[in-house]
């Protein structure tokens, strides 16, 4: 995987609507955050327009989003809210620019139809995180928002926290796809559905009944999405509905029953997705997960830092191996014969 240049004081950052409608007031206390961190905020040329539901037409959504991708100046683009009309843009998107001038495409919600394609066909890390909706109306900067400037600067995220009931024991390594669960849902068997096996899928979702949630797991068992994972964190199921004959279940309780039997690591309560406490998950990066009855870790310093270290470590052995091979070569061709 590839990952985009950590940002720098002077960089430009670029904020986009792909999906519905946003207004100045909803936006302008992530742009007066961003500039107080030094970057230069570019909004897009129809970021306010409208169209009934959505941030203006498909080709207005598209030209936005596709200026940003295309401008390498820009070093991240930041989608503005999620909401519905994503898909409708991704195929008319060209995707080369982005591909010469790699850039930190962040969103969640509805913006994972861009971290589903781009990781399935270019092999860039995109970030899930918090968007300007959600950005406190203060102008503050709340765990969500810190924790994400500090991963688009080139920190690693490490979390450890108190797994939640019903988690699963284990230990798996695997690069970390998904985001909302009914997103997942509606991308499979397209250009832009995910390749699960041996990855650690993350999923989250708001404002489903519990029947719906139940439909989704077994589209993802069904598909084979879940037999060949490494792991699985369950972030926020949020403002869940149910029928007035009850399901029986709770969305927890659904999730653990499509994934019984499998021998992985299950995390549930992760703070990501529709909730105030939305850490940001680096997709696409290969992420070591813990579970155990007292802590669960989720750390994407890990295997880098533990590759490097390795790394370290063999070259100097090779250095002192292939260093007295040649002492041992040339004694033995010119004295050992």
């Amino acid at each position: 995987m590839i990952t985009p240049p950590a940002l720098k004081p002077g960089d430009m950052i670029g904020i986009v609507a792909t999906a519905r409608k946003i207004t100045p007031a909803e936006v302008e206390p992530a742009i007066r955050l961003f500039e107080s961190e030094g970057y230069v905020v570019i909004p897009g040329k129809n970021l306010y327009s409208a169209e009934n539901q959505f941030a203006g037409s498909d080709e207005l959504r598209r030209a936005d989003f596709q200026q940003m991708l295309d401008d390498p100046g820009i070093r991240a683009i930041v989608c503005a809210r999620g909401g519905y009309g994503t898909v409708r843009i991704i195929d008319k998107l060209d995707f080369s620019g982005f591909l010469r001038h790699p850039k930190w495409i962040v969103g969640y919600s509805d913006i994972t139809v861009l971290h589903s394609h781009i990781h399935r066909h270019y092999s860039i890390e995109t970030l899930h995180a918090t968007m300007p909706l959600n950005f406190p109306a203060d102008g503050s900067a709340d765990d969500a928002v810190k924790r994400l400037l500090e991963t688009l600067s080139g920190a690693s995220p490490a979390y450890r926290l108190k797994p939640a009931p019903l988690s699963v024991r284990g230990s798996a390594r695997g690069v970390v796809v998904g985001g909302n669960l009914s997103i997942l849902y509606s991308l499979s068997g397209t250009g832009s559905d995910i390749d699960t096996r041996d990855k650690i899928l993350f999923i989250e979702d708001l404002d489903e009944y519990l029947y719906h949630i139940d439909r989704m797991m077994m589209n993802l068992k069904r598909s084979g999405k879940l037999e060949g994972l490494a792991g699985l964190v369950v972030g926020g199921m949020t403002d869940m509905h149910d029928n007035t004959v009850p399901y029986g279940k709770s969305a927890e309780e659904i999730i653990l029953e499509a994934v019984a039997g499998y021998k992985y690591p299950v995390l549930f309560g992760f703070p990501a997705g529709h909730i105030k406490e939305n850490m940001p998950l680096i997709m696409g990066r290969e992420a070591i997960l813990e579970v155990n009855d007292q802590q669960a870790t989720l750390d994407f310093s890990s295997p880098v830092d533990e590759k490097g270290s390795l790394l370290r470590l063999i070259k100097p052995v090779l250095f002192i191996t292939v260093f007295f091979g040649l002492i041992w070569l040339i004694y033995y061709l010119l004295l050992g014969r």
